[in-house]
């Protein structure tokens, strides 16, 4: 849950930007997409094997 207090004289567009960004930072947004639809398990697997090669493959890459 985030909370944002609003500061004295603070405008609305001002503490609407801070609250977008403070939302941006904890990641509501990310997770919310993620959980728009269901997604199988076997798709969560199959993504996160993929994202470790990509990521193993750019080590190799890099050395």
């Amino acid at each position: 849950m985030v909370k944002l207090l609003v500061r004295d004289r603070e405008s609305i567009q001002e503490a609407v930007r801070r609250f977008r960004k403070l939302v941006e930072r904890t990641g509501i947004k990310k997770e919310m997409r993620k959980r728009e639809r269901y997604e199988k398990p076997s798709a969560i697997r199959r993504r996160s094997k993929l994202r470790a090669e990509r990521r193993a493959r750019a080590q190799r890459l890099a050395l």
